[in-house]
């Protein structure tokens, strides 16, 4: 792989990459989505105070009574989002349903741990743990290469 970079020639110039691929493999469509939701911040609530989250700071997003939370490293949000909205807006990026409630951010497993049931319990970077429905352990054993 081969990486230019040229500065603008000048400030109006909107910033621009350009892909040149062979074919567009899910490595390349992954970078694409980070390039893409770079800037995008998600809004949550807690205490009646409104936060401005990156993506790549939350844990997991996790659906409690019809309510859509996400956790970071030591907070708990509320957002407006539904469970699918997210599985669509960060669709090949490092998020993973692992439960019909649960939407997990691979890049903070600490690690997995097989548990009865054919489950795998995922330990976070935070030290929370996350059971991972057998439904869901063959596709991220794929996804995981393991």
């Amino acid at each position: 792989m081969k990486i230019i970079i040229e500065e603008k020639a000048s400030k109006d110039e909107e910033d621009t990459i350009i892909i040149r691929c062979d074919t567009l493999d899910d490595s390349i469509m992954k970078l694409i989505h980070q390039l893409k939701s770079k800037d995008e911040l998600l809004i949550g609530t807690a205490n009646e105070k409104i936060a401005r989250i990156r993506p790549q700071d939350v844990y997991y997003f996790e659906s409690v009574d019809h309510k859509v939370f996400l956790y970071t490293e030591k907070d708990v949000y509320e957002i407006k989002q539904k469970l699918y909205e997210i599985e669509d807006t960060y669709q090949g990026m490092d998020y993973f349903r692992v439960s019909k409630s649960v939407i997990l951010n691979l890049s903070k497993i600490q690690h997995l741990s097989p548990v009865l049931g054919s489950r795998l319990e995922a330990t976070l970077l935070n030290g929370e743990r996350i059971m991972i429905s057998r439904q869901y352990v063959a596709a991220l054993k794929v996804l995981l290469g393991i």
